[in-house]
């Protein structure tokens, strides 16, 4: 899975960027300071693949990983090339969902591109700038359809005129995530990749003195937004995450302690990300290898085996299902199987979050 984190220059993105992917991004006090993407890969943090891999002794733990990319600063009129415009927007086509960092606090020391803080404002200066773009991108592909029209096949009508109903709803400043499809409808919108389609999770951004605090009035503002825009709202501190990134697990623990911390920032966005896509993660186990595997909640057996391998999907034969935590209770799986905790599973089974599973196949 792929996270696009956007924001505009100087709100903390590379800073958050930095925090959760230590990969060491360049931070500085001007806009356009990030020119190309950086890519950070993360493990998702998941206390069942050890707790597991004790069990089994297991020689290698993979967990399931999110790919960040942090895209360059926007600013008014990207889409019209301003900026970084059309570079920018081209990284966020490739991506799974969209983290927003939001600036929620003052600080007279750190520039603003517009001078000012007002979080909405500068929400809705980047939804303008997608919306933007899918016009241009609609707009287009009904061009297309009605020029395929001419040759008297009835679907490229369909497909302008819903094209055509679909810019009109961007022209008043509704992103596609809003907008509601019958099944047909959301293969044609699934094969355009448009931006305003992609699921979004702001991340707002507090200062150091608002931790432990109410939500300050700019969070609030996000928040409201986010909750009539079918979106989703993290809140943290990037600095504070930043700092705690280059320290040891236990003077991590402390310092958390200290400042009333719960979750980490990383924490918090992969658990907002798996909400928002729909997503759950079952593992296998074994001596060689204990593994998370990410599928989207209502994934039947046989499509879950194909996330390990083709030929497991395809030669599927049943899967033997064990909840986590009653493995673990019972010590091991000949235990948990002597005692009936293993279910045998058909095709017909939806994977459950937590799961281990054996699958049998053949080919």
């Amino acid at each position: 899975m792929k996270l696009g984190v956007v924001g505009l220059p100087n709100v903390g993105k590379s800073t958050l960027f930095n925090a959760i992917t230590q990969a060491g991004a360049e931070c500085a006090n001007y806009p356009f300071c990030t020119i190309e993407p950086n890519v950070g890969v993360v493990a998702v943090p998941d206390e069942r693949l050890d707790r597991l891999a004790a069990l089994y002794d297991s020689k290698k733990v993979t967990p399931t990983v999110l790919e960040f990319v942090d895209i360059a600063g926007l600013v008014k009129g990207a889409s019209h090339g301003e900026g970084l415009g059309n570079k920018f927007l081209s990284h966020i086509r490739e991506t799974d969902a969209i983290v927003h960092v939001v600036r929620c606090f003052d600080d007279e020391n750190i520039t603003h591109v517009d001078g000012s803080i007002d979080p909405l404002r500068d929400i809705e200066t980047i939804e303008l700038e997608l919306i933007f773009a899918d016009m241009d991108s609609v707009q287009k592909r009904s061009a297309k359809s009605r020029t395929s029209a001419k040759g008297g096949d009835r679907k490229y009508v369909v497909e302008a005129d819903f094209l055509d109903g679909v810019y009109a709803k961007l022209e008043q400043g509704v992103p596609v995530r809003m907008m509601d499809f019958t099944e047909d409808e959301q293969e044609i919108i699934d094969d355009m990749f448009l931006l305003t389609s992609k699921p979004v999770i702001y991340a707002a951004n507090i200062g150091e003195s608002d931790l432990g605090a109410d939500d300050n009035r700019y969070v609030t503002a996000v928040k409201e937004y986010a909750a009539a825009h079918r979106s989703d709202v993290i809140v943290l501190c990037a600095k504070i995450e930043e700092d705690l990134a280059g320290m040891s697990e236990e003077d991590k623990a402390m310092f958390r302690d200290e400042l009333g911390i719960e979750e980490s920032g990383l924490d918090k966005l992969v658990g907002a990300c798996y909400s928002l896509l729909g997503l759950i993660s079952y593992l296998t186990a074994g001596e060689k290898e204990t593994r998370a595997w990410t599928i989207r909640k209502g994934t039947k057996a046989p499509q879950a085996a194909g996330k390990i391998h083709s030929d497991f999907e395809r030669g599927f034969i049943r899967a033997e299902v064990v909840d986590w935590q009653v493995l673990l209770e019972c010590g091991s799986y000949a235990l948990a199987k002597e005692k009936g905790k293993v279910r045998s599973e058909g095709k017909d089974y939806v994977v459950k979050d937590g799961d281990v599973i054996l699958f049998r196949f053949n080919v």
